[in-house]
């Protein structure tokens, strides 16, 4: 029954191709929007992940004041020992780096670049996921004496040295000269634009004798282990440091630690709501796309009441004709849902391929899609399925 009723009604849709084409239209746009709405979206906060992953994992920043982000802060700066016992008293810790950095302008011969100087020690490198491209990182000797060494981002030894090799070279800054010893694996941008690649690091001895005249660290990297509770290791420090800087409880830290986790779970928040909004908005097209169908079958009941007249008289049942017209109406929209998924991912693998993003496949959004156009086909196919079975079959004959 169903099977006969399937093929008349692609026999009666193909007597008008295009009318089919454009009623099954909306449906199309509709699905393809959804997928492709999605599964941007998903790729986009994939890329978001992938980024903020190379800042490296677990990691937080224990900075001064209550500044928004890593950077010299506006409290009291930090010291060895507050390093020291971030070690020595927080569990599950990975890498601790103080760290110091300042805008500068490096040079070499006539090659002039603005960059970023960083002093730190080598567990900068491992808490940030740094692998060294050529030549080494520091060595002890060079980090308890503040040797004049340093290690090069990819971009500064592009815009510096060329083709060059940079090993050896003698750089030049505002305040100091350094001996190129490493350079690091390039990372590219990040998720907020920054170029991970445009920096200086040296010893944080070197930094804080030759630029700053002190030994204040203006930040602390601590890197958790894998297995560890970021969360868990971020109270552990709020709480060693109320307890240094003798802050007492429900005051005010003159301190701040921030879970990169954290910003990670906000970004993906801010990326689901927004696909998710931008999927309903999309959605709508789709009952644009379901009324279409209802108005076109409701046209074709009204052209082929005679037809419908003549099944009547000739013993078709009332749910033969029901049934007709509800799965043609079902292949009108399921003919635009297949349509739109391919449309759907062939636009969603073009947008991520300009916008530089993976393309992210969901195939419950696939299924998800299809399943709600053949729903929307049910639906609004119903009412004029319904009228044509309502017919009694002495009025539908004397239909001019």
């Amino acid at each position: 029954m169903i099977w006969t009723s399937f093929r008349l009604a692609v026999r009666q849709l193909r007597r008008n191709l295009a009318r089919t084409a454009l009623t099954s239209l909306g449906v199309l746009i509709g699905v393809a929007a959804v997928i492709a709405m999605v599964s941007i979206g998903q790729g986009a906060t994939q890329a978001v992940n992938d980024d903020l992953a190379s800042f490296g994992q677990n990691l937080l920043f224990v900075v001064p004041g209550g500044g928004h982000g890593p950077g010299r802060g506006a409290g009291k700066p930090f010291s060895e020992k507050d390093v020291e016992a971030i070690v020595q008293e927080i569990r599950g810790v990975a890498a601790v780096a103080p760290t110091d950095s300042t805008p500068t302008v490096a040079a070499w011969e006539e090659e002039t670049w603005r960059t970023q100087l960083s002093g730190t020690t080598n567990e900068y490198f491992r808490a940030m996921r740094w692998e060294i491209g050529s030549g080494r990182f520091f060595e002890d000797g060079e980090l308890v004496s503040g040797a004049d060494v340093c290690v090069l981002g990819q971009t500064l030894v592009e815009e510096l040295f060329a083709n060059r090799d940079p090993l050896g070279a003698t750089l030049r800054t505002d305040a100091l000269t350094c001996r190129v010893v490493g350079t690091l694996e390039p990372k590219g941008q990040n998720t907020f634009g920054q170029d991970q690649d445009d920096l200086v690091v040296m010893p944080l001895r070197t930094f804080q004798r030759r630029l700053r005249g002190n030994r204040d660290i203006a930040m602390i990297l601590v890197s958790a282990d894998e297995n560890a509770d970021s969360t868990r290791v971020r109270e552990d420090l709020e709480a060693l440091f109320r307890e240094r800087r003798h802050i007492r409880a429900g005051a005010e830290a003159d301190f701040t630690v921030r879970d990169m986790a954290e910003v990670v779970s906000m970004l993906n928040n801010i990326s689901s709501v927004l696909t998710g909004f931008l999927a309903a908005v999309a959605a709508v097209s789709l009952l644009v796309g379901g009324i279409g169908i209802m108005n076109i079958m409701l046209v074709s009941v009204t052209e082929r009441t005679r037809e419908i007249g003549i099944r009547l008289a000739i013993g078709a049942l009332a749910r033969d004709v029901l049934m007709q017209f509800l799965v043609e109406a079902m292949v009108l929209s399921g003919l635009g849902g297949l349509l739109g998924i391919v449309t759907g991912l062939v636009l969603s693998r073009t947008v991520s391929a300009v916008l530089d993003i993976p393309f992210v496949v969901d195939p419950l959004i696939i299924v998800l899609a299809f399943g709600f156009s053949a729903f929307i086909g049910v639906v609004f196919g119903f009412f004029p399925a319904r009228r044509a079975a309502a017919m009694k079959p002495i009025d539908a004959l004397r239909h001019e």
